[in-house]
């Protein structure tokens, strides 16, 4: 079988991530990087170190061994970054979410979907989470069809990353955006619907207010709940908290309708798991019916050497393993640009939801055109 050659473009905290799993990869490995950062960029080469470190990203895309490209960059370069691989190298590519963080963005990126020759990936790794597929699987059986939808992720602050982008909206995003982009890609996948009207309240209480960057505060929000109603008639609510790293699971997620209740119990990292406590939770799905009555939780564990390599559940060594399925034996990726756009659109709508106190009517033209 031939090994497939990723060109990989970012390499923080994510993109090491990326590497670790594609390493456990038979099927392929990491021959370029582009990382401008010298710090991380040494640390990815220990990581992969039989890629070349590529000085630019043109030169990167110049290459002729490569099969598929990874895009792990921070939030603000993915546009120009897709835009640059469209005009000069269009492989087969995964692109890490958010797509994009400015609105004004919306219609460069329909654009890109128009006319790429090539299969474009978002990773929204949450849909690979093992308890997460195996609560979507069951999801309408458990529960006759869902009415009401819950995400609800209780975890620690933002991490350090380069340059501190994940501190400042402008560059991130802004935390519904940044982080939550997941969860909005889960409601519309468990629910088959698209969202009409959004509500939310947010704001930064505890998180980064003691810090200052070159004498500016971050104003990256800490906390929130965002209500979307979709067209079906379902409803779905996220509870986000980002100062309760103390909690024994990280997301938890419960669906309801006429026949039942299911839930999806996900703990956070394993690395910040407190020793003293011992082996870290394994997650579970509960399905609870309402005749007869009577909880049937299934433990879901994964294997120790994939979760070690990341701090997604062993999402991102599924996604990779699907994404080059996809390039070996032909077929679409299982999260479109369009879907991308729409995470993204309903993350903004929910910004300006809570900034404003007013309910925003969800229009996605761009995602309509990018589909």
């Amino acid at each position: 079988m031939k090994i497939l050659n990723y060109g990989v473009i970012g390499c923080g905290m994510m993109g090491q991530e990326h590497l670790r799993n594609i390493a456990l990869l038979p099927e392929a490995r990491v021959a370029a990087i582009y990382e401008p950062d010298e710090i991380m960029a040494n640390a990815a080469k220990a990581i992969a170190p039989n890629a070349k470190l590529e000085a630019a990203l043109w030169d990167l895309l110049g290459r002729d061994d490569l099969d598929c490209l990874l895009v792990a960059s921070p939030n603000h370069m993915h546009v120009p970054q897709l835009e640059e691989i469209a005009a000069r190298n269009p492989l087969p590519l995964l692109i890490e979410k958010p797509l994009f963080t400015d609105p004004a963005d919306a219609p460069r990126i329909a654009a890109i979907a128009k006319s790429y020759p090539a299969p474009i990936w978002v990773a929204m790794e949450y849909r690979y989470m093992p308890p997460i597929q195996t609560f979507a699987d069951q999801v309408d059986a458990a529960t006759g069809r869902v009415k009401m939808l819950t995400i609800r992720e209780h975890r620690f602050p933002f991490l350090h990353k380069v340059g501190n982008w994940n501190r400042f909206n402008r560059y991130s995003g802004g935390t519904l955006v940044e982080k939550c982009c997941h969860f909005f890609d889960l409601m519309r996948l468990i629910l088959k619907s698209e969202p009409v009207r959004v509500m939310a309240s947010a704001g930064q209480e505890v998180n980064h207010l003691d810090e200052t960057y070159d004498g500016e505060i971050p104003d990256i929000w800490d906390s929130a709940y965002v209500i979307v109603d979709f067209a079906s008639g379902a409803r779905a609510m996220l509870e986000l908290c980002m100062y309760a790293e103390g909690s024994k699971y990280q997301e938890e997620i419960s669906a309801v309708g006429p026949n039942g209740k299911i839930e999806a119990l996900v703990p956070g990292p394993g690395r910040f798991w407190p020793t003293h406590l011992g082996t870290p939770p394994v997650a579970q799905v509960i399905a609870s019916p309402r005749h007869p009555k009577g909880p049937q939780v299934v433990e879901i564990p994964v294997d120790p050497t994939i979760l070690e390599a990341g701090d997604h559940n062993g999402s991102t060594f599924y996604q990779h393993a699907r994404f080059l399925d996809m390039i070996r034996n032909g077929g679409m990726p299982e999260v479109s640009l369009s879907d991308g756009l729409a995470a993204v659109c309903i993350g903004q709508a929910a910004q300006e939801a809570a900034a404003t106190g007013k309910t925003v009517v969800m229009d996605l033209p761009w995602v309509q055109a990018a589909a």
